[in-house]
């Protein structure tokens, strides 16, 4: 199938389970879910929707990444540059290789397309 739909994203209430991660301390581990489509003959594409639970972690994705924000704020600081803050609405765009912390005040739930840049 040459195109794939996601039904009103923000709305979906059950998420695949991807585990958790480590929070940095003093704010113990985050949840995260999602739905992950793939797109035949792209398989080095991972795009879906991502969830995370409140609390703070380093980001740890080495390619490129574009997200948009279905729900949920918070902030994520690029390491020795300024904070960005986000909300339901808002888009990130990622250069490979970027690194900093992630702070999630309230549930976030994303749009994202991870892809190698090179």
């Amino acid at each position: 199938m040459k195109v794939q739909k996601i039904g009103q994203p923000a709305a979906i209430e059950k998420l695949e389970s991807w585990g958790s991660v480590e929070g940095l301390p003093e704010t113990g581990s985050v949840t995260l879910s999602g739905l992950q489509k793939i797109i035949p003959g792209k398989e080095d594409i991972d795009t879906g929707i991502f969830e995370c639970s409140p609390g703070s972690y380093r980001r740890s994705v080495k390619q490129a990444e574009i997200m948009h924000f279905l729900g949920g704020n918070g902030s994520f600081t690029p390491d020795g540059e300024e904070t960005l803050t986000f909300t339901a609405g808002d888009s990130f765009f990622f250069e490979a290789n970027t690194e900093g912390t992630w702070v999630i005040a309230e549930q976030m739930r994303k749009l994202y397309v991870i892809f190698d840049a090179n």
